[in-house]
């Protein structure tokens, strides 16, 4: 799996690590954080996560045209630089009226870091395949690659989890977190007296849960606000954690420089250092650029609507596993709760992979141990975990990425295998394909949504009945094949078919298409509150990924043709 590609692959990927376990821990938080601090319906706080979502992934296109003019390498270090004063800003808990504007000019900077880092780090992981003796690996490096991505992606929520519970506990009233408490506490300070009855007796018990006595309507509103101004402040601790891995991801990418350095090169750059050697630059005809532009804008409208659905995740997919899904794990699934189990996993399966795919008696014994510790290390953690293990929504965010990190070594070999047969589909087959998936992911939704409450009436105080966390686990298990199908064979063929002198911009706009995407994951949570049956809001995204799975079949051939030359 990861014989015979380039260091600077290795060092690239693992800068990005840094940079993603930052990101993905700021973001699990992110939107109960809004809730919390600012008291947002599901609407507002969907507007300020789409919005911000849609700057992250736009500015890439501004990052990857300055980049294509000014040089790739530039762009990073800068774009960490800018991410980093981002995370600082956001860490810090602002109060009153300038604790909005606090927000928006730290999400200002982390966007605009981002679009300097994340796509110019991506185009020269792609450099460093257009040598010929790496070029057939294409493909495997951004598997690779995007497995980084998930490994720090995995081990977020759990740090942002970590942290927030750390704060509750240990400040000035010690508290711990509740999921139902912010919903309600925010509810009452809204309301006072006018808060349904049913609903005040539910915030008194988690009060007094909580160890507050007294629990008269004027007690409760001290509760309700210290609680959440508790709650907020602990958020903005588990924003710090960002900034710490920053610095080793910057101290990463500065100090194996020396290994991807020669990738660090724009197109006027190579063309010069051919001319200065002789050696001919095969330029593409017009028609060729023309071609190879459109079939990627093609392909970035279909993009679009995956991403739409796939981040639902941090959004109506957390509002879920807040408002509907058990509190409490048993038996074998308090291992998903676990990010030590999981971790212990992932060794296994890669233990396995090497055993097998081991040529050297040495390196498959040292395979095979490697397997056996992890499982027996497995069953010892599982035999001490407690009988019941509490969930908390935002850890359901790490499944996807282990999930990733589990499922690429499968997918490489299975596409590996059909690429020896010469049966590997092409890379718009794939994401037409990967649509098709994601729909199956929110038909696991709507069944499990079947006969529960809506969501607005959750919203006005009423308890749902909740359904086994095993529901989300399994819809983030099918979407994850829908995106490795779509995001990493993507990424790949933007940098395969994408025109020499654009590769910076046209990067950019693979990350823009994402941008609107992850704006419109916003149109969901307008309809949330609107009194709509929760299976009928995910069957909204069925629809949306069953049209676009139709559209990109229906262009294929042409898609094909224009990048037959590639």
């Amino acid at each position: 799996m990861f014989k015979g590609h380039p260091k600077g692959l290795f060092a690239l990927a693992l800068a990005n690590t840094g940079e993603r376990f930052g990101y993905y821990t700021m973001l699990a938080i992110f939107l109960l954080f809004l809730q919390a601090k600012f008291g947002f319906s599901a609407a507002q706080a969907g507007q300020y996560y789409g919005i911000f979502l849609a700057c992250v992934y736009f500015l890439p296109l501004v990052g990857g045209i300055l980049a294509d003019k000014f040089g790739y390498g530039k762009m990073v270090t800068m774009g960490i630089v800018v991410m980093f004063l981002g995370y600082l800003f956001m860490s810090l808990p602002v109060q009153g009226d300038w604790a909005l504007a606090a927000l928006i000019g730290a999400l200002l900077l982390i966007s605009i870091g981002t679009g300097l880092f994340k796509g110019n780090l991506q185009v020269m992981v792609g450099n460093l395949y257009d040598a010929p003796e790496y070029r057939e690996k294409r493909d495997s490096a951004f598997s690779i690659f995007y497995m980084a991505i998930n490994i720090g992606a995995m081990f977020a929520p759990s740090a942002a989890t970590a942290i927030v519970n750390w704060r509750m506990k240990t400040a000035a009233h010690s508290f711990t977190y509740d999921a139902d408490i912010p919903t309600l506490a925010r509810t009452l300070l809204d309301k006072g007296e006018g808060m349904a009855t049913e609903s005040l007796e539910r915030l008194g018990t988690l009060a007094a849960n909580q160890g507050w006595a007294d629990t008269s309507v004027e007690s409760l509103r001290a509760f309700a606000e210290t609680y959440l101004q508790t709650l907020g402040t602990s958020y903005h601790m588990g924003f710090a954690v960002a900034c710490v891995s920053l610095v080793l991801s910057i101290a990463i990418y500065l100090g194996c420089k020396k290994w991807f350095k020669h990738a660090d090169v724009t197109n006027k750059q190579q063309v010069a250092s051919k001319a200065a050697s002789g050696e001919k630059t095969v330029e593409l005809t017009p028609m060729q650029v023309r071609s190879r532009i459109v079939a990627l804008c093609l392909v970035f409208v279909v993009v679009i609507f995956f991403w739409m659905s796939f981040h639902q995740n941090g959004l109506t997919l957390t509002l879920f596993a807040r408002d509907y899904t058990q509190k409490i794990a048993e038996g074998v699934t308090r291992i998903g709760f676990d990010i030590l189990s999981l971790t212990f996993l992932v060794v296994t399966v890669y233990g396995l992979f090497g055993l097998f795919q081991s040529k050297q008696a040495r390196a498959k014994l040292i395979s095979g141990a490697v397997v056996v510790a992890a499982i027996g290390a497995l069953v010892a953690r599982y035999l001490t975990l407690e009988a019941t293990t509490t969930v908390e929504p935002q850890l359901f965010q790490h499944f996807n990425p282990f999930f990733v990190v589990v499922l690429t070594p499968v997918s490489m070999a299975i596409f590996n295998t059909l690429a020896r047969m010469r049966k590997e589909p092409s890379t718009p087959r794939k994401i037409g394909m990967g649509m098709i998936i994601a729909a199956l992911g929110f038909v696991v939704m709507a069944v499990a949504s079947i006969g529960l409450a809506s969501p607005a009436a959750v919203t006005a105080g009423a308890e749902a009945a909740r359904v086994s966390a095993n529901w989300l686990i399994g819809t983030y298990l099918v979407l994850t094949f829908g995106e490795l199908l779509l995001s990493p064979m993507g990424i790949s063929f933007v940098s395969k078919v994408a025109p020499p002198k654009y590769k910076g911009a046209m990067m950019g706009l693979w990350f823009a298409a994402t941008a609107i995407g992850n704006y419109l994951t916003n149109v969901i949570a307008g309809i949330w509150d609107t009194g709509m049956e929760l299976w009928m809001i995910w069957s909204v995204l069925i629809a949306v990924c069953l049209l676009s799975a139709m559209f990109i079949f229906s262009i294929i051939k042409r898609l094909d043709k224009a990048t037959a030359d590639v």
